[in-house]
C-alpha cells in the first residue's frame, strides 16, 4: 500500500475517500466489501496533483475493477478555480470526451479508470501517434463549451506574476526579472493578438502525460483540464510543442532539453494534419499505413499557422516559468519546479529577439525556431 502524506496515510484510506468509494462500489455492485483489500498503485508523471490507480477485487475473486483517485496537489488554488475545473470535468464527459467523476471528497476525486495507455515521451514524434494527436487536438478546439469564448491567457498570467512577486524574495524576483513581466505579458499580448487568430477551447497542458491511446481502436482521448479555457489554439500548438522537449519519467524530470524541439518539417506535418482535420473526423490508416485525412489547407493557411504557433511559444515559456516559481512554493511533488522555471524564462529570453525580430529570422515564410537544435 503506498505512503502518502497528504491522501493515504500509513497505508490507510482517509475516511472521506473511503466514503465516496464504497458510493461507487454499491453502485457496481460486484465488488468486495473489505477496503483492506484494495491495491493502490501510483502513476508518475502528475505534477500538480498525485494521482493513484485502484484495483478493487470482485466478489468472483478473478477480476478487478480498477478506478482513478486524483488527490489535489498543494496550493493549487494560486493557479485555477477547483470548481471550475470540475465542471469543465463534467462538461468533457457529456462531450463524451474523458473519463466520468464518480466520486468527490473533500482532497480530491474518484475517476473511471480509461483502458487506454499514457503516452510517452517518445511517443510525440512517432508520425502516426502525432497525427493522431494533431486531428484529436481539432476536435477539443472545436468543442461548445459553456462561456463567454474570451481569452483567459494574458490575465492568468498576471494573476501569477502577482502570486510569484508575493512570494518570492527579492533575490528571486532579480534573478528571474519578475519586476520587468508585467510590461513582456503586455507587449506579448499586443504583438500577438489578432483578429485573425482562431479562439478555441484549449487544454492548456498537454504533455505526453494528458494524452492516452487506445492501442485495439488507436483513438486519442485528452485528460486533465486544470488549466483548460478558451485561448488562440496556437497557443496550445505552440505549448504542445514546448512539451516535446521534456521527459518527466526520467531520472532528471525537470531538465529540458530543447535539442529535442521539433524541427520545421515536423511542425509543419502537425500543422497541416491538425488543418486537414474536420475536427469530428477520426483519422484512419489505409493499408499502406498512410494517413486519411480531410480537404488539404492551403500553403498560406500551413504558413501563417505556423509562423504565429512560433511566436506563441514565448507566451508557453513565461506561462510555465510562472508556474514553475509558485509551485516552488506551494508544491511538495518531488520535483525541482525552480530549476524548470529557469529553463522556461532563459528559453523565453534566448528566442524573443528571434521571434519577434527582423524579417531576416523567417525562412520561406516560417519564422526559423530550429531544426530541431537548441
Amino acid at each position: 500500500m503506498v505512503m502518502k502524506t497528504n491522501g493515504f496515510v500509513d497505508g490507510i484510506l482517509p475516511d472521506e475517500l473511503k466514503k465516496a468509494l464504497r458510493s461507487v462500489g454499491s453502485e457496481w455492485g460486484d465488488v468486495v466489501d473489505d477496503m483492506e483489500s484494495l491495491q493502490v498503485i501510483p502513476l508518475k508523471g502528475a505534477m500538480t496533483n498525485e494521482v493513484f490507480q485502484i484495483k478493487w477485487p470482485t466478489k468472483c475473486g478473478n477480476l478487478d475493477r480498477k478506478l482513478l483517485v486524483r488527490i489535489y496537489g498543494e496550493g493549487v488554488e494560486a493557479f485555477f478555480n477547483r470548481d471550475d475545473e470540475i465542471r469543465t470535468f463534467e462538461c468533457m464527459s457529456k462531450h463524451g470526451q474523458g473519463p466520468r467523476l464518480l466520486g468527490r471528497f473533500a482532497d480530491g476525486r474518484v475517476e473511471e479508470f480509461i483502458h487506454a495507455r499514457t503516452l510517452s515521451a517518445a511517443d510525440l514524434r512517432d508520425h502516426e501517434i502525432s497525427a493522431l494527436v494533431a486531428a484529436k487536438m481539432r476536435e477539443f478546439h472545436n468543442l461548445e463549451m459553456p462561456g463567454p469564448r474570451t481569452v483567459l491567457l494574458w490575465n492568468r498570467m498576471r494573476d501569477w506574476l502577482i502570486e510569484a512577486k508575493s512570494m518570492c524574495s527579492a533575490k528571486c524576483v532579480k534573478e528571474f526579472r519578475l519586476d520587468s513581466l508585467e510590461d513582456e505579458i503586455s507587449m506579448l499580448e499586443k504583438e500577438l493578438s489578432h483578429d485573425y487568430l482562431d479562439i478555441g477551447f484549449c487544454h492548456n497542458d498537454l504533455q505526453y502525460g494528458n494524452i492516452m491511446l487506445d492501442e485495439e481502436t488507436r483513438s486519442i482521448t485528452l485528460i486533465d483540464y486544470e488549466y483548460a479555457s478558451f485561448n488562440p489554439v496556437a497557443y496550445d500548438l505552440a505549448n504542445h510543442f514546448c512539451e516535446m522537449v521534456a521527459n518527466y519519467h526520467s531520472e532528471t524530470p525537470h531538465i529540458l532539453d530543447y535539442n529535442k524541439y521539433p524541427g520545421l518539417e515536423e511542425r509543419r506535418r502537425f500543422v497541416v494534419t491538425y488543418l486537414s482535420s474536420a475536427g469530428l473526423q477520426k483519422l484512419t490508416a489505409d493499408v499502406n499505413g498512410a494517413l486519411t485525412m480531410g480537404k488539404q489547407p492551403s500553403e498560406d493557411e500551413a504558413v501563417l499557422l505556423l509562423h504565429e504557433v512560433e511566436r506563441y511559444t514565448l507566451a508557453s515559456h513565461l506561462f510555465w516559468g510562472l508556474w514553475g516559481i509558485i509551485s516552488g512554493y506551494v508544491n511538495k511533488i518531488d520535483f525541482d519546479y525552480m530549476e524548470y522555471a529557469r529553463q522556461r524564462f532563459r528559453q523565453y529570453w534566448l528566442r524573443k529577439k528571434r521571434l519577434l525580430g527582423s524579417p531576416d529570422n523567417h525562412v520561406n515564410g516560417y519564422v526559423a525556431y530550429g531544426t530541431g537544435s537548441g
